[in-house]
């Protein structure tokens, strides 16, 4: 694959390019400290670990303070330098993707908490194999969309943006598996049903990692191929 350029960062004043690079640098940092969130969740839900749980809960409000301290930073950005065409599409761009993060997050914490209760009422019968299937899928697509943003790479963008059908229709075939169990056997009922919600949270998780794709794709192309077919965002990334 073709490197990708990175067209940011080549004004004359050396302050904006600091400007533009250290607004980069904080988003790629949260997006870190989120991924690791979404990674240790699954971990302790897996392996019955409350104690890990109850701290990836606490670890929530450093990603919210994080997004308000970027939406600063850009806002400084947009208010001082009055940037212009892809500058402005990436200060822009950081504002909506870090929320994403930010219910990236969010969903991390959901699945803590039902990491942690299900250490303490026993472990479900059934769906830790999903969810490690789930989340292991959804988890590449969030490290590949930040990868995509550090490299400006629609390519991978619109990669992405693919799997997100794969990782619904898993999630449809995961709950399926769920109910059916659950009809065979009602004792299990409110353990498995926190399985179900873990596996919404992850299924979550994945459309939001496809949201970061497409802000890559606009960011890159200049074109908002959010709530457009598939043929179309092709179309757009191929030009």
């Amino acid at each position: 694959m073709k490197k990708k350029e990175d067209v940011y960062g080549d004004h004359i004043s050396h302050q904006f390019n600091e400007d533009l690079a250290g607004l980069k640098e904080d988003f790629l940092r949260m997006g870190g400290m989120v991924e690791q969130q979404v990674v240790d969740a699954i971990d302790a839900l897996i392996d019955g670990d409350g104690h890990r749980a109850d701290e990836i809960r606490g670890r929530d409000k450093q990603v919210d303070r994080l997004e308000l301290e970027i939406d600063e930073e850009a806002t400084r950005i947009i208010a001082r330098r009055q940037p212009a065409a892809r500058d402005l599409r990436l200060v822009i761009s950081v504002i909506k993707m870090v929320s994403d993060l930010e219910r990236i997050g969010d969903e991390a914490k959901k699945i803590a908490k039902f990491a942690l209760s299900l250490s303490e009422e026993g472990k479900a019968p059934r769906g830790y194999v999903e969810v490690r299937h789930i989340g292991n899928h959804v988890g590449q697509m969030l490290r590949d969309a930040l990868d995509a943003f550090a490299r400006l790479d629609s390519e991978l963008a619109l990669r992405i943006m693919k799997e997100d059908k794969r990782v619904d229709e898993e999630y449809q075939a995961a709950t399926r598996t769920l109910i059916t169990f659950m009809m065979e056997d009602p004792r299990n009922i409110s353990r498995c049903m926190s399985i179900m919600w873990v596996l919404r949270a992850l299924e979550r998780i994945g459309d939001h990692s496809c949201n970061l794709a497409e802000h890559v794709i606009f960011m890159a192309k200049g074109e908002d191929v959010r709530h457009t077919p598939m043929e179309e965002a092709e179309k757009v990334v191929g030009n």
